[in-house]
């Protein structure tokens, strides 16, 4: 395999993982914000007898906090690695316009934190 395809299949890799982890990261602050708005609500209620409702949902948005912070990190590691790969990809003139070259660059911007 030449070294342009092998960048330009690490290119789709690591373009893919950075847009997944995006993703994934945006759904945990979505949760987060869902369990906050479930958990108030139980408050209001008046879940007192329900006490055990309230605690959970407080560990559900402890562990929802943790997987934000987590999938940040993996992001933000992608991230570089896809960084990284551009830098180098754009010393190959055979990339230039490539398809999967510039669709890394967008998604470069997409994800940039």
């Amino acid at each position: 395999m030449s070294d342009t395809a092998a960048l330009r299949r690490q290119l789709k890799i690591k373009s893919g993982a950075a847009s997944r982890l995006k993703k994934e990261n945006e759904l945990y602050q979505k949760e987060l914000v869902d369990l906050k708005v479930k958990k108030d609500k139980l408050v209001a209620e008046g879940a007192e007898a329900e006490e055990w409702d309230v605690k959970n949902a407080g560990r559900m948005m402890d562990e929802s906090e943790k997987m934000i912070k987590d999938s940040a990190e993996r992001l933000g590691k992608a991230y570089g690695e896809l960084r990284d790969l551009i830098v180098s990809a754009k010393k190959d003139p055979a990339l230039q316009q490539d398809e999967e070259f510039l669709k890394a660059e967008g998604i470069m911007e997409e994800t940039a934190l």
